[in-house]
C-alpha cells in the first residue's frame, strides 16, 4: 500500500478525473433496520428506532448524515459503534476553529521535498517537479484518507460547528462529488463512498447547502429507561437499584441550570465509581441507595465546573 492506503493499482487514479471515475460506488454494509439495531447493539451501542433508521439510510442511500445534539450524548460513539459493526476503517477529522485545509485534506512534506532536490543535485524545474510532487512527499489528512481506500471506511467529521465557515465550502466539495483535485497531481476520486457521520453540538447554524447534502438525526439525552439499560449494559455489577437511584439523580441533575450537564458517558463513570467504592456490596445490591454522602463525595465525576457544583450542592440540599 502507498501512504493513502492504497493498492498499488489505485494510486493510478491520482491521474483520473472524477467524471472519468464515474462516481464512487455505495456497497451496503446492512441488509435492513433491524440489522442495523443488532449489530449496534452487539458493540455496546444501543440504539433507538430513529438512530437506526437514520444509521441505515445513510448506509443505503450513500449520504453523509448529520448527528446534532448535546454534548456527551453518544453522537461520536455511533460513529465508532457502526465502524466497529461493519469492521470498516475508522478515520476522525476533529474540527477546531482555525482548521485549515491542510489539517483536513492534505499537505505536501516541504522538508522533504528540499532534501531530495538538494540530494539530487543541479536538474531544470520540469524534471525536479515531477519527483517531488508525487506520493512519496504528500501528507494525507482524514478527507483525502478517507476519500481514497476502496476498502470499507466510516469518516467521522466531528463537531463541524467548531470549524469556520469556510471549512464548511470545502467539505461541500468532497461530500457533493467525493474527490479531491491535487493541482500538481491530478484528481484523488473514490472508488468505493465512505460512510460519513457529521457531528454537531449546535453551537453554531450550520450552512443549509450543507445540510441539504446530508440526512439528519438529532440524540437527546436518553429516557431514564434507556440510561438504565444503558448502564446495565456498561455496568453490569452495578445493582439494579442503585442504578435506578443514579439515574433518577443524574435526571435532576440535567434539568438544574447548569453550565455543562452530565452525559451519558459520565452516567457510566459515575456507575464505575460507586462499584469501585463497593456501594450495595453490605445489602448484596438489595435495597442498595445512592445517600447524600455518597453523592456529595462523587459529584466530581459529572460535574466538572465549580459553580455547577455550588449549584447541585444546593438543589439536592447536601450541605
Amino acid at each position: 500500500m502507498d501512504r493513502l492506503g492504497r493498492r498499488p493499482h489505485q494510486a493510478r487514479l491520482m491521474a483520473e478525473t472524477t467524471a472519468a471515475t464515474g462516481g464512487p460506488t455505495t456497497v451496503p454494509s446492512f441488509t435492513d433496520v433491524a440489522d442495523v439495531t443488532t449489530r449496534l447493539r452487539d458493540t455496546g451501542y444501543l440504539a433507538d428506532d430513529a438512530t437506526a433508521t437514520s444509521t441505515y439510510l445513510a448506509d443505503r442511500l450513500g449520504k453523509p448524515l448529520l448527528v446534532e445534539g448535546p454534548a456527551g450524548v453518544g453522537k461520536t460513539e455511533l460513529a465508532r459503534a457502526i465502524s466497529q459493526s461493519t469492521d470498516a476503517e475508522f478515520i476522525r477529522l476533529q474540527c477546531y476553529e482555525g482548521i485549515d485545509e491542510a489539517r483536513a485534506l492534505y499537505e505536501w512534506n516541504h522538508a522533504k521535498q528540499i532534501l531530495h532536490i538538494q540530494a539530487t543535485g543541479t536538474r531544470d524545474w520540469d524534471e525536479a517537479k515531477s519527483d517531488i510532487f508525487s506520493d512519496e512527499f504528500l501528507l494525507p489528512r482524514p478527507l483525502l484518507r478517507a476519500i481514497s481506500r476502496s476498502e470499507p471506511t466510516v469518516l467521522l467529521i466531528d463537531e463541524v460547528d467548531k470549524a469556520d465557515v469556510d471549512v464548511e465550502g470545502l467539505l461541500l466539495e468532497v461530500l457533493s462529488d467525493f474527490a479531491v483535485t491535487i493541482p500538481e497531481m491530478g484528481t484523488v476520486a473514490a472508488t468505493r463512498r465512505p460512510i460519513v457521520i457529521l457531528t454537531s453540538n449546535a453551537t453554531r447554524d450550520l450552512s443549509e447547502a450543507l445540510k441539504r447534502r446530508c440526512l439528519y438525526l438529532y440524540i437527546d439525552f436518553p429516557d431514564s429507561a434507556r440510561e438504565r439499560e444503558i448502564l446495565a449494559s456498561r455496568v453490569p455489577g452495578l445493582p439494579e437499584a442503585l442504578a435506578a437511584e443514579l439515574v433518577r439523580v443524574v435526571g435532576v441533575l440535567r434539568a438544574l441550570d447548569i453550565r455543562k450537564k452530565p452525559s451519558v458517558a459520565e452516567t457510566i463513570d459515575w456507575g464505575n465509581t460507586l462499584l469501585a467504592l463497593g456501594a450495595g456490596e453490605s445489602t448484596g445490591g438489595a435495597g442498595a441507595t445512592l445517600d447524600d454522602g455518597l453523592i456529595a463525595r462523587t459529584l466530581g465525576v459529572v460535574l466538572k465546573h465549580r459553580p455547577d457544583l455550588k449549584t447541585a450542592f444546593k438543589e439536592l440540599k447536601l450541605g
